[in-house]
């Protein structure tokens, strides 16, 4: 089971696609770690986000919380705020940091609407560096504003050695969103099989980052789907393989059902996950109709049926192999 942990809905970014910013908890309405606590051990791969999960006086505590209920932690910041992640990093070294950056600096500030943001992205992330943390990267929301550079940007951070993740934007009661959508749709594409190629022709020095690159290649072509309306490639789990905790403590089966399973304050987890309301949550996913790619949900719905998307990396890649173009998106 994989989850997200968002811990505030405060941000100091004003991104274009996304306005949790205007929405804000309030710190005293925030879950705390003990409440946090609550949830079980034995999760692969656990997420912490926002808001910017930063702004988060406890967030060491947070992170302390969690840290031992899962073989993966990962934080999502847009790494303004290079102290408190190098701190962080310095205690629990074994961590996964992905610094949110929309492409290169104007791209990027215009975007999300912080003065230097991308300087202080890429800073957050060499200084994680030079303390030796190996899981780090940026990720990118693919959007009108930015599909022109995602390959360029793929290839400026491959030369960093770190990782790269990309997804879409989406519409959500998360986001407090209705209009995102890709208005230049069939140039979007283009440009993200031109990445989708780029991925699965990559060079990297080191063996574990470019198979992550074939994989996320795969990842990518789902978000290709999503943007034509397809149907999901694979099965969503929401709910049953992933779950989604807000600051006010509902649990959710992912970032765009609104709807609770239960409020981890006042109950246990076995509590809410057992629930009626868990049940008929998951019954109500089985048919659910969004056909979204949230990292999220779409991960664990990859290791769950991971020949699928190893087959399509092989198939492709002997594709590129004899001078075709890839195929099967």
């Amino acid at each position: 089971m994989e989850a997200s942990v968002v811990v505030t809905y405060r941000c100091n970014a004003k991104c274009k696609m996304c306005n949790t910013w205007q929405f804000p908890s309030k710190p005293e309405e925030e879950i705390t770690p003990e409440v946090i606590d609550k949830i079980p051990g034995g999760i692969t791969r656990l997420n912490i986000t926002g808001g910017e999960p930063m702004l988060r006086s406890d967030i060491e505590d947070i992170v302390a919380v969690l840290h031992k209920k899962t073989r993966r932690l990962e934080i999502s910041t847009n790494g303004a705020f290079t102290d408190k992640i190098i701190s962080i990093a310095k205690k629990f070294p074994d961590i996964t940091i992905r610094v949110s950056l929309e492409g290169f600096p104007k791209t990027n500030d215009t975007v999300r609407g912080i003065k230097d943001g991308f300087h202080k992205g890429l800073y957050t992330i060499v200084k994680l560096m030079e303390l030796g943390i190996k899981d780090i990267g940026f990720a990118t929301v693919v959007q009108d504003e930015n599909y022109k550079e995602l390959v360029d940007f793929y290839r400026f951070v491959s030369s960093l050695g770190v990782e790269y993740t990309v997804c879409i934007s989406h519409n959500s009661f998360y986001f407090h969103k209705t209009d995102n959508e890709l208005k230049n749709k069939d140039e979007a594409i283009a440009e993200m099989e031109k990445l989708i190629k780029a991925m699965l022709t990559s060079r990297r020095k080191n063996l574990k980052l470019m198979i992550k690159d074939w994989f996320r290649a795969y990842l990518s072509r789902g978000l290709i789907r999503f943007a034509r309306g397809d149907n999901r490639a694979l099965p969503c789990g929401a709910g049953s393989d992933f779950f989604f905790l807000d600051p006010y403590g509902e649990i959710y089966p992912c970032n765009v059902m609104e709807k609770s399973m239960g409020n981890l304050k006042n109950r246990s987890f076995e509590d809410v996950w057992n629930s009626p309301e868990a049940q008929e949550i998951r019954r109500l996913v089985s048919t659910c109709d969004k056909n979204c790619w949230m990292i999220g949900s779409a991960v664990p719905a990859m290791r769950k049926a991971i020949w699928n998307p190893i087959s399509w990396v092989a198939y492709n890649k002997l594709r590129i192999a004899f001078g075709k173009d890839i195929t099967r998106i």
